[in-house]
């Protein structure tokens, strides 16, 4: 997986969310949870394994709400500041944290409700190999992200310390199609990437956004999109 060793540092994990996630980084935060509560629904007693889990911020989440939650993830890290996370809004006790790998993980055929990941299949050397494990574990639904080839994404990807996986809606029918998984709902958003809303105050993005939705709303929009949300079913 592009980036491994940088992922798993600590001084990476301490200051991950506050370098994506404040500015307009906020308004991706917010945006990336209401498109993970629209795909799973009401969460409450669903088992739901999040891949890729990072610093916990969708575990935590899904966690407060009633969900029954395993977040795996492959730097020990990422793992300790999504337990003071849970600890900090008392949902410890509905969430666990696990180190393991996305290509084999640890857990018996169908044995969550739904299974997602955000943020990661970007850095994925081996995406058939990813998705066929979350299939593999989940009874009812996949959930996943993707950065898109055609967009603004690709003018700046070079310039990223580890690139990322870009990938087509055609890259994508193909990846759902051979882990045996149909294509519920896809969601399409940001015409303008990630980097751009990091790098400008909160209130100055949220002018931004409002010209980026209504792009996004256009017939164009869904090519134009840099990011895609991909809702699978079993």
């Amino acid at each position: 997986m592009k980036g491994q060793e940088w992922y798993q540092a600590d001084e990476v994990a301490e200051e991950y969310d506050a370098k994506r996630f404040s500015r307009g980084g906020r308004l991706i935060d917010r945006r990336e949870k209401a498109a993970v509560l629209d795909a799973l629904g009401p969460v409450e007693d669903r088992s739901i394994l999040e891949v890729a889990c990072g610093t916990g911020r969708f575990s935590v989440m899904l966690a407060e709400r009633g969900a029954d939650v395993v977040g795996l993830d492959i730097s020990g890290p990422m793992l300790r500041q999504g337990r003071d996370k849970a600890r900090a809004v008392g949902a410890d006790d509905t969430v666990e944290f696990m180190l393991g790998d996305a290509a084999r993980l640890p857990f018996p055929d169908d044995h969550f409700d739904a299974v997602m990941a955000m943020r990661f299949f970007h850095l994925a050397d081996t995406p058939a190999a990813f998705l066929a494990e979350m299939r593999r574990v989940s009874r009812e639904q996949v959930f996943f992200d993707t950065f898109n080839r055609f967009s603004t994404r690709s003018l700046y990807n070079w310039a990223l310390p580890m690139g990322s996986r870009l990938y087509s809606g055609w890259e994508v029918d193909r990846l759902l199609d051979g882990a045996g998984l149909e294509l519920a709902e896809a969601g399409h958003d940001f015409v303008l990437p990630y980097g751009f809303y990091r790098k400008i105050p909160n209130s100055l993005a949220s002018m931004f956004r409002s010209v980026d939705t209504g792009i996004g709303r256009t017939p164009a929009g869904k090519y134009l999109s840099s990011v895609s949300y991909w809702d699978a079913r079993v």
